[in-house]
């Protein structure tokens, strides 16, 4: 069920974002789907999700070959332990749809800890500052758009820290596209790093 500015708890959505979608709640199945995805090393599912979000309604100049898909980076502790980076490959396998190609403008400069236990104010202090622009991204996203790409939307702390990196770097209007749209009374899956 796609959702414009999902997060109602999340006042402070930045003038760039002028979209945020996920392509199914994140309820029984999709929240084991995620959690496969995304801790049991089911790369492969990636390719059924991505279809799901590509289906999501953006209006029409935002599914281009000219308009980058950005993952959101995860730590480098959570990259070992997982093998790879969830948001990226999903990025990787809409691209395989759409043509888009993929822009890995952001870094992730913590280690920040996990979002799932933290209530929204806790998750955007968690997030704040951790995403600086990849060195040369500038002018893949100078007067542009961008479609951010992430798993799971849950408050949105994520997508405003990441868009406000995209929009100093360059970006006119940034999309947040993700597989999944928490329910505003859940996490991810309790006791599971984000």
């Amino acid at each position: 069920m796609p959702v414009d500015r999902p997060c109602l708890e999340c006042e402070d959505w930045p003038g760039v974002v002028r979209i945020a979608r996920s392509a199914v709640m994140l309820a029984p199945p999709a929240d084991r789907l995620v959690h496969s995805f995304k801790y049991e090393g089911w790369e492969e599912l990636a390719g059924e999700m991505a279809s799901r979000m590509i289906r999501v309604e953006l209006p029409g100049h935002w599914w281009s070959e000219d308009v980058p898909l950005v993952p959101v980076p995860t730590t480098r502790r959570r990259r070992r332990i997982r093998g790879y980076n969830q948001a990226s490959v999903l990025a990787s396998a809409v691209a395989e749809e759409t043509g888009a190609p993929v822009v890995r403008a952001l870094v992730r400069d913590d280690e920040g800890g996990s979002q799932v236990s933290l209530h929204p104010a806790e998750r955007r202090a968690n997030v704040s500052g951790a995403f600086s622009l990849a060195s040369g991204a500038a002018s893949s996203l100078r007067d542009g758009r961008a479609i951010l790409i992430d798993d799971v939307l849950t408050t949105g702390a994520t997508a405003v820290a990441a868009s406000r990196v995209l929009e100093a770097g360059g970006a006119r209007e940034v999309a947040v596209l993700t597989f999944a749209r928490s329910l505003p009374d859940r996490g991810v899956a309790e006791g599971q790093p984000n």
